[in-house]
């Protein structure tokens, strides 16, 4: 995901970077290549807590809204 040595890494990025793992082997156990053909895409436990951390990791866990 980064390409920021281990030790250099957040707790946010470390933890975004375990989240992805989970879904990355989900995918890889259903043979998919993502989430979209599964049909547990809206309820999937393991893709909501990857979203989170995701958000979580671009915010460094201050919460509150986004700017783009």
């Amino acid at each position: 995901m980064s390409n920021q040595p281990k030790e250099e890494l957040d707790q946010w990025e470390l933890a975004l970077e375990e989240e992805l793992k989970k879904l990355q082997q989900c995918q890889e156990d259903h043979g998919f290549e993502g989430c979209e053909p599964c049909k547990e895409i809206l309820e999937c436990k393991i893709r909501q807590e990857y979203v989170k951390a995701v958000y979580t990791s671009m915010n460094k866990g201050s919460g509150g809204g986004f700017e783009f």
